[in-house]
């Protein structure tokens, strides 16, 4: 059985509402995805019921909260497929995990004039961390470029491959270009020369089966609220063998084992990265989206999301003048371009106002919108609950906005 549309949609109240007078038209997924009605019910569960500080308590509700918190690391772990709760850290989102990896991991096994590859296409997120630790400890950052489709190739990435490389960072999906990268192929090549791998998956973890067992990825860091969750929540896995050898990027309460005013010795795995009070509530949330996924089913939903790109992409095209940025083969859920000269904030602006949400502008890569010539773009990008007819809407509503210029 296909996904029932309609029946999902009725899970996300808030695809009911109106915007200025017009049925709300949301393709703005890869910012933040919408709530089901599930998770929403599991943060109210929590504060009414069972609401108490983790870990360490002996009371009842103490317990009982950690049980929940501990069980969404379990749940998290199957999903991904990890080899062990302990390499399932929580964080406050994906930014929080790669800052955690770049500050613990360069200042652990990195000296100066060891070098950091990335990718043209990379979000800020997997970009400013290196450069703050490139002023820290003096490492270097290569930059692995795009090719004209929006492809990383494996050739340009093996040409930037030294004796000083110590860590490849790379997106799974273009949050701009939609472009899905080899990273399986990348982590094999990376790892024929002994060098770990880190993985953003803040667009791939919703869309695409990931597991971090079989890619053998080293580090794989997503959020929350881009998979139907609450925000301020995300995870890093990390390989245990990894791990072990990073110190602490955070100090306080929970990540320790004992402390003197002479000596502090940290946890053990994961709770050495877990510094102060977690967002208990926000990884049972979490640990409730991913059910929600799973209860549809991970491989509905890629085959229904791929149709509707494929839908979007050739309803697109048919308009005049249109520009689409990224023309990989192979794409998620994202489809970024410009119409004419017409600039991306007064069309945004426009469609907003038919009730139409998009994303405008550089998307957190002006480095990419750099490299392509552009100053940004229009981005609709979308979830299982998007449809057809909702596309059609948007390619009308673009038709009435070209017409006024």
């Amino acid at each position: 059985m296909e996904l029932n549309i309609g029946q999902i949609r009725r899970d996300f109240p808030i695809l009911t509402q109106k915007v200025f007078g017009k049925p709300l038209i949301y393709l703005d997924n890869a910012a933040t995805t919408q709530k089901p009605l599930s998770v929403i019910r599991k943060i109210e569960d929590i504060y009414s019921t069972i609401n108490a500080n983790v870990h360490r308590g002996i009371h009842h509700l103490s317990q009982l909260a950690t049980e929940s918190h501990e069980e969404a690391r379990k749940t998290v772990q199957r999903y991904i497929n990890a080899a062990s709760p302990g390499e399932i850290i929580f964080t406050s989102g994906t930014t929080d995990s790669i800052n955690l990896v770049a500050h613990s991991f360069c200042r652990s096994q990195c000296k100066p004039g060891d070098e950091i590859i990335i990718t043209t296409m990379e979000h800020h997120s997997n970009i400013v961390p290196w450069q703050i630790q490139r002023d820290i400890s003096g490492i270097e950052i290569k930059v692995a470029p795009l090719r004209e489709n929006g492809e990383i190739c494996l050739e340009d990435v093996e040409e930037l491959i030294s004796s000083k490389t110590r860590l490849i960072a790379i997106a799974h999906v273009s949050n701009v270009l939609g472009t899905i990268n080899p990273v399986a192929g990348i982590i094999q090549l990376a790892h024929d020369y002994n060098i770990p791998v880190l993985v953003d998956a803040a667009q791939s973890i919703q869309h695409l089966p990931v597991d971090v067992q079989a890619l053998d990825c080293d580090f794989l860091a997503f959020s929350a609220h881009k998979m139907y969750g609450p925000t301020g929540v995300g995870v890093l896995y990390g390989k245990e063998r990894l791990l072990e050898k990073m110190p602490p990027y955070r100090a306080g309460g929970e990540m320790i084992a004992h402390v003197s005013f002479e000596k502090t010795t940290f946890n053990e795995l994961p709770y050495k990265f877990e510094a102060g009070t977690p967002d208990y509530v926000g990884s049972a949330a979490l640990g409730k989206a991913i059910r929600y996924i799973e209860n549809l089913g991970l491989d509905k939903i890629h085959r229904y999301e791929d149709r509707l790109l494929q839908y979007a992409t050739d309803r697109l095209l048919q308009i005049e003048g249109i520009q689409i940025i990224g023309t990989s083969p192979h794409k998620s859920s994202v489809i970024s371009f410009l119409v004419g000269g017409i600039h991306p904030y007064d069309m945004g602006m426009l469609l907003d106002q038919l009730g139409i949400a998009l994303r405008t502008g550089h998307h957190c890569a002006q480095p990419l919108m750099d490299a392509l010539g552009i100053e940004g773009t229009l981005r609709a990008s979308f979830a299982f609950y998007n449809t057809e007819e909702e596309i059609d809407i948007l390619v009308e509503g673009i038709g009435k906005v070209v017409k006024m210029f």
